[in-house]
């Protein structure tokens, strides 16, 4: 696909819980490095750096399927309507039979599950968004909601109201195709998801634990602790191909980017790979640039802090 270059102007939206702010213009100096960009030769991209703005846009902004980048959304309805301070483990929510015999599909990605545990709401955040596990984006919908078509029908109330009009969610996951997005959309929803604090510390984590378990489940997006990255979902499929939100905070800035729609109807692994892939060149581009740059005032990132991994509490 060839790649166009545009320049975002990302319009006022609402959150779940108030005004979003305007997205960012265009500091001078940020429509060059746009340009200069190793933007992705298929699918779309956009990227935008807090205080200086928007850096641009690459491919056709067209909706197409997002796989598990859905849980994004998930995980920002469930704290916008169950928020959590940080240090707060939040209730305990009972595993049902649906979350436990999905354990054992194969044929997406799911986590352990076990009927009848009571698992701690963030540590059920953790099991969606670090290893990307359905079973627990749509445990956490059927809790919140009673069943996932009323989540879903609260996600696209909130995608409206953040003026997401290209997004349509049919399910809490991922795993259906028919929900679809597009990259300018999905940067609005990370701006607003990066604001709170603990979605900010699960999306920054490179493992989680199994309930009941001492075994761990690493994270899906390997980009953590590279160039400033702190987050935020990866998702892949076959039709969807791969797809990549990130966040980095390089000298201060947060770095916004969404890369969606790598390698199409190859296989999801080595979607994956190839989204990732996107994912580095572009967050090194942009590390490289801001580290030219003056920090951001009474910012600067303390050395080594960037990288550093979050560890886990239990």
């Amino acid at each position: 696909m060839r790649c166009s270059f545009l320049i975002l102007l990302l319009v006022s939206a609402l959150s779940g819980c108030g005004t979003a702010p305007p997205g960012p213009a265009a500091a001078p100096g940020a429509a060059g490095l746009g340009a200069s960009l190793p933007w992705p030769a298929e699918g779309q991209a956009a990227v935008e750096v807090e205080g200086l703005g928007a850096l641009g846009a690459g491919g056709e902004p067209d909706p197409v399927p997002i796989a598990s980048v859905t849980k994004v959304m998930t995980a920002h309805v469930i704290l916008a309507r169950h928020p959590l301070r940080p240090g707060d483990d939040g209730p305990l929510i009972t595993v049902d039979r649906t979350a436990d015999h999905e354990s054992h599909s194969g044929r997406e990605s799911t986590v352990p599950l076990r009927e009848g545990h009571r698992v701690r709401l963030r540590h059920l955040l953790e099991l969606m968004m670090v290893p990307s596990g359905n079973n627990a984006a749509r445990l956490l919908a059927r809790w919140d909601a009673g069943t996932q078509e009323r989540f879903v029908a609260r996600m696209n109330a909130a995608a409206r109201r953040l003026g997401m009009t290209a997004t349509t969610y049919t399910g809490a996951s991922g795993n259906e195709d028919s929900t679809v997005s597009t990259a300018p959309d999905q940067l609005k929803l990370a701006r607003e998801a990066m604001r709170d604090p603990v979605f900010r510390e699960v999306v920054a984590r490179t493992d989680t634990a199994v309930p009941g378990e001492a075994r761990r489940l690493p994270a899906t997006n390997t980009l953590l602790n590279r160039h400033g990255v702190i987050g935020v979902k990866t998702g892949s499929g076959t039709a969807a191909g791969g797809n990549l939100v990130w966040a980095s905070r390089v000298r201060g800035r947060l770095v916004l980017g969404v890369i969606l729609a790598q390698a199409v109807n190859t296989n999801p692994v080595a979607a994956k790979a190839a989204v990732l892939e996107e994912g580095e060149r572009m967050s090194a581009a942009v590390e490289r640039w801001l580290r030219a740059r003056p920090a951001a005032p009474g910012q600067e990132t303390p050395p080594g802090a960037a990288g550093r991994e979050v560890r886990a509490r239990r």
